[in-house]
This record gives structure tokens, C-alpha cells and sequence, in this order.
């Protein structure tokens, strides 16, 4: 049971659920003293040791109920073992909701009792077998088939695993399939295409090689009880081996669901954005809520630590004679924190509208930290969208700040031209500028001595290109003019060079 414990952290740790060491030993501890026979308990004892936030709770609810399911073999491995079930396909193998709670494991065994004792089969062995009825075999052979499908006497089962097929005990049967699964490694499932493998591992732990053989050597009996029972253990099989296929399908969800999705998210942070599929769009808007997350933690915590400052002795002194100069009311020489004016310029004209969307999602989602962000969109001529974002969902004003002002021939010139008569005169010592866009002019006036008024009354101009660098400068582009007259040029075409970008912003604040 500590190997479940341990491999059910291993589990929650891939969920996103952080769990650290000394919380490991805590949940060992709980399980100890609550026992691993009340499954309600054991559940509300280790969530007050291992979840923290609400969304850690929900991931350990979801995950316990899947770790420690409780397997229930009954609708397949009744279809499997029943030949009354199995025979049948108008859906009536499942169990009906009330049927004979103590019938169920002699059900699930009994195919072969209930042969034994005239028990009437209503079709031929499931699988079809190369004698079926009307399949043109000659007379011998049909009543050698009527004989094999006919209720009769079936022989007794020596594979350990055809006992345990012919006896139904569904308990019996989980059990070894969680042992042989564990044998199996089937927790180390990181790829869907591997079911079939750990499928036939935990099938060949529990003894099919035997239990082939025995078939084999069944089939090749003259006595009719060896045959029956040769059919019935391959139809039992049969609905063994899609008991464990599930099984491992649902530990791969287990185990590996979370592995995929941080596998995706890496990838979607260092691709491309204009390559990334629409379908993905979902994912990225969700990492980017993720980064901006962590930047603002890590950058709020900072600045709390920032406000104590240093202790003024002189004025603690002063503030303290009062008190016979015992030192009570301590005075701190703090440094103020002057966080810095945004000013983000996007280029949102053809595809540089991909990298535009998520620059103005990131900023936006740093509102706590960066709470003085203004947005300009532009193609041709520029405008302030600031007053969009304050009014509608972040989504929705990205969309119409595309659709908008998405249009026309881009001209970079007139752009800093209405930028510095809208927001010239609020730029000082606290701002900083950042522009989004190829440079791309269409052969138009570049008008560098713009930028440079940009440059001159701001305290930092970061030009971000989605473009390789290479790029600069061949056809309209007017980059390796402009960059003269910015503080910091870089490539940013995914979010990992966006999350880098802020990340150093709001670095140089503190």
C-alpha cells in the first residue's frame, strides 16, 4: 500500500498539485493512522494534507477517484463469461440496475457451471469459429459443431489463469490485475500508442502464455468437454484482455494526460505564433494567464519586501524619547517604488497581428503589477485603444482592436507622428515604450527623428520584431534604421520571448 501511496503523490505531483516532501511524509503519517479501509476517510484525511488551493482540491478530488477506483468488471466481464450475455447483442449483457446482487459473481463465473448442468446457450462461441453454422461444412462437421455448442460437460480448467477465469471471482481477478499491472510498470505510460504494449505485459504477468498453451492443447483434444472448455477460455480471454486494455487506458489518462498537456504547453511557448493552429488558440490564452500568474507573485512579493526598507536610526531615535529611548516605534528609510507608465505601440497589420493580440493579453493580465498601461493599434494611422480594454473583456476588445484598425497600407512614420501628439507630453522619466512590429514601412518615409523624440523623454524604448534577424533591413524593412534609436531590440516571436521581455520589464522597476 505505500507503493499506491507513493505512485498516487507521483500521480497528483503530474495533476499540478505541488506536494513536497515533508507533505509526502505527512500523507504516509495520515494514511498510517487512518487505515486503508474506509476509502471515504482515507480520501478527507489526505486532502487536508496534500491539496492547498482550490484548484489543487478539485485536481485531488478527480485524481483519488480515478487513482483508487474501485475497478467494476462487471458489464464486460459478464458479457465475457456469460454465455447468455455474450451471445446476445441488442445491449441486454449489461446489468439491468436491479438484478440479483448475489448472482453476479456466479453469473460471472458460471458459464462453464452452467453448461455443466444443461443451462441453454442461445448462439455459437462470440469470435465465430471457423465451423460456424450455414458456413457450408459438411454433415460431419456441422454436428461436431452442434455438439461443441450444445450444452454439455465442460473440463476442468489447469492454467492458473484459466481457473481463475472459469471461477468469475471478480476480486480475485482486479487484484491480479493491479499486481501484474504494477510488475508491468503501467505507471511509466507516457505515450497512447503504448497500450498495446502494456496490455500484452500485464496479460503475459498473469499467465497467458499458459493459458495459451492450454487452448492450444484443448483444441487439439478428441474429448468434447476439452473443446467446450478450449471456447469458453477464448471467450473469456477475449473479454480479459479488453478489461485490461481499458484498465491501462485509464491509468494512461492518469499518468500521462497531465505529461501530454505540460509537453503541449512547452511547445506552444517556444512556437511560432503565426504557425500555431486556431484550435490551440484556447491553449495559449490559458498559458499566457499562467506566465502573467507568475510574474505578478513573483514581482509583488518583491515589492512587499522592498516597502520595509532600511531602519532610519536617527529618526527611530528621535521618535523614541518619549519612551526613555527604548526603541518601540521603529522609523524605516524605504525606498519608493516608482512602477513604470506602459506605453505598448502594436503594429497589428497582417500577420504581425498574431504577436499584437498576445502582447496586449499579457500586458492586460499584469494589472496588478503594471496597472498604467496605455495601448496603441495601428496600420496606417494610429489610435488609442487604452479605453476599449477598460470597458469590455480582454478577448472581445483584442478583436474589435484588430478588426478596427487591422486595415490599410502600414506607414510607421505617421504612427509615431500620432503617438507623440496623443501621448508625448505624458511621457517622463517612468515610461517605457514598447513597440511591436516588423518595421516593414512599404517604402515609405521612415522619419527616424520621430523615434528619437520617443527615445529622448522616456526612460526605456524596447522595439520587439517578430521577424529573425536576419530579416532586417532586406526589402521595405527599415529596422537597422530604427534600431539606432531604440534602447533594446529583440526577436519576440513566441511566448517564451514575451514572457522574457515583461519578465526583464518589470525587473528593472524594482
Amino acid at each position: 500500500m505505500e507503493r499506491s501511496l507513493a505512485n498516487f503523490i507521483r500521480a497528483l505531483r503530474m495533476a499540478d498539485v505541488r506536494v513536497s516532501t515533508a507533505e509526502t511524509l505527512d500523507a504516509f503519517r495520515t494514511a498510517e493512522v487512518v487505515g486503508w479501509r474506509d476509502r471515504t476517510l482515507l480520501k478527507d484525511a489526505l486532502a487536508l494534507v496534500l491539496p492547498k488551493t482550490h484548484d489543487e482540491k478539485e485536481a485531488y478530488d478527480a485524481c483519488f477517484e480515478q487513482f483508487f477506483r474501485v475497478e467494476d468488471f462487471r458489464t464486460h466481464a459478464d458479457a465475457a463469461a456469460d454465455p447468455d450475455g455474450a451471445a446476445q447483442d441488442d445491449g441486454s449483457a449489461t446489468n439491468d440496475a436491479d438484478g440479483d446482487a448475489q448472482g453476479d459473481a456466479s453469473d460471472a463465473g458460471g458459464g462453464g457451471e452452467s453448461a455443466g448442468q444443461g443451462g441453454e446457450r442461445r448462439g455459437p462461441p462470440a469470435g465465430g469459429s471457423p465451423g460456424a453454422p450455414g458456413s457450408g461444412q459438411d454433415g460431419d462437421e456441422r454436428s461436431e459443431l452442434e455438439a461443441l455448442v450444445h450444452p454439455g460437460e465442460l473440463a476442468d480448467a489447469g492454467s492458473a489463469l484459466g481457473r481463475m477465469l472459469m471461477e468469475g471471482d471478480r476480486s480475485a481477478l482486479a487484484m491480479e490485475i493491479a499486481r501484474a499491472a504494477r510488475e508491468a510498470g503501467v505507471e511509466e505510460i507516457r505515450v497512447f500508442t503504448q497500450k498495446g504494449l502494456y496490455t500484452r505485459r500485464i496479460m503475459d504477468g498473469m499467465g497467458l502464455g499458459d493459458l495459451q498453451e492450454e487452448i492450444s492443447r484443448l483444441h487439439r483434444s478428441a474429448e468434447l468437454p476439452d473443446r467446450r472448455l478450449a471456447l469458453e477460455l477464448e471467450r473469456r480471454r477475449d473479454g480479459l484482455r479488453e478489461q485490461i486494455r481499458d484498465y491501462v487506458e485509464r491509468q494512461f489518462l492518469l499518468h500521462a494526460d497531465a505529461t501530454g498537456a505540460r509537453l503541449r504547453e512547452e511547445l506552444l511557448r517556444t512556437v511560432k505564433l503565426s504557425n500555431v493552429e486556431q484550435r490551440n488558440m484556447r491553449h495559449l490564452r490559458s498559458i499566457v494567464q499562467k506566465m502573467a500568474k507568475r510574474l505578478v507573485a513573483a514581482h509583488a512579493r518583491r515589492r512587499r519586501i522592498t516597502r520595509r526598507g532600511q531602519l532610519h536610526v536617527p529618526r527611530t531615535i528621535r521618535q523614541n524619547l518619549r519612551h526613555d529611548g527604548n526603541l518601540i516605534d521603529l522609523s524605516w528609510k524605504s525606498k519608493k517604488i516608482e512602477r513604470p507608465k506602459v506605453f505598448a505601440i502594436c503594429d497589428v497589420s497582417g500577420s504581425v497581428s498574431y504577436y499584437a493580440r498576445f502582447m496586449l493579453m499579457f500586458l492586460y493580465s499584469l494589472e496588478e503589477v503594471l496597472p498604467k498601461v496605455r495601448a496603441f493599434a495601428f496600420s496606417s494611422d494610429l489610435a488609442e485603444v487604452t479605453d476599449l480594454f477598460q470597458r469590455e473583456d480582454i478577448d472581445e476588445a483584442i478583436a474589435h482592436t484588430l478588426h478596427d484598425y487591422a486595415g490599410g497600407s502600414t506607414d510607421y512614420g505617421q504612427a509615431f507622428s500620432d503617438f507623440l501628439r496623443l501621448a508625448g507630453d505624458d511621457l517622463d522619466h517612468r515610461s517605457t515604450v514598447i513597440i511591436l512590429g516588423d518595421a516593414r514601412n512599404n517604402y515609405g518615409e521612415a522619419r527616424t527623428e520621430l523615434l528619437r523624440r520617443i527615445y529622448d523623454r522616456s526612460r526605456r524604448v524596447l522595439w520587439l520584431n517578430p521577424e529573425p534577424e536576419l530579416a532586417w533591413g532586406g526589402g521595405d524593412s527599415e529596422m537597422n534604421r530604427y534600431r539606432a534609436h531604440v534602447h533594446q531590440v529583440a526577436v519576440c516571436n513566441s511566448l517564451q520571448h514575451l514572457e522574457r521581455v515583461v519578465s526583464d520589464l518589470l525587473r528593472s522597476a524594482n
